[in-house]
């Protein structure tokens, strides 16, 4: 995701426990990679669809989300298409494009500090046997969530000010400045979080 998704409401999704969401997400994946007949997982698509709509976001905010993995899509739907039928490859469309929904669902019916919560309650049997620190992977998480859509901007920056100046979208011109970017954020990140911990 490019950009912080919760939507504030009051749905029937909204008002569900992140846990159950996160279960319910994990269980209905799984069963659409068991499903295989395109009827079963066009309704499931429609009801990701529905689920979506239901949150009360605007179209336009979805479609910002969803545009890049269309060509995603695509192409995989006709590398299945020509190596193993048509057919399957509407089904591995509507599979993926359910799973999308039903996840973007989730994440715009809940605040990403409560999924964390979640996935930090999760691992503590992992803690207890010694096995990670549940603090720590949920704070790599919350990092990694509050990254990615601050390195989207300033991709949008950089190219921005790129075509201000006349100059092309040459790929080299465009990453290596976002990857400094990225690095000196990340930089100040760990010495903030080495000066808490200290």
């Amino acid at each position: 995701m490019i950009e912080p998704l919760y939507v504030a409401g009051r749905s029937a999704l909204h008002r569900l426990p992140a846990w159950l969401k996160l279960a319910a997400l994990v269980a209905a994946g799984a069963s659409l990679f068991v499903l295989r007949d395109p009827r079963w997982l066009g309704a499931a698509f429609a009801a990701a669809a529905l689920l979506v709509w239901s949150t009360g976001v605007s179209a336009a905010a979805v479609w910002r989300q969803v545009r890049g993995l269309l060509w995603v899509l695509l192409a995989v739907g006709v590398f299945t298409g020509v190596f193993q039928g048509w057919v399957e490859a509407l089904a591995v469309v509507l599979r993926v494009g359910a799973m999308v929904g039903l996840a973007l669902a989730v994440t715009l019916a809940t605040r990403t500090s409560d999924l964390i919560a979640v996935c930090e309650r999760a691992l503590m049997p992992l803690e207890r046997i010694g096995l990670l620190d549940a603090g720590k992977v949920a704070l790599a998480l919350a990092l990694a969530l509050r990254f990615v859509p601050e390195i989207w901007r300033n991709f949008h920056e950089i190219r921005e000010a790129q075509a201000a100046r006349g100059l092309g979208a040459h790929p080299l011109a465009l990453i290596v400045p976002l990857i400094v970017l990225t690095l000196k954020r990340a930089q100040e990140v760990a010495e903030a979080i080495d000066a808490r911990s200290a």
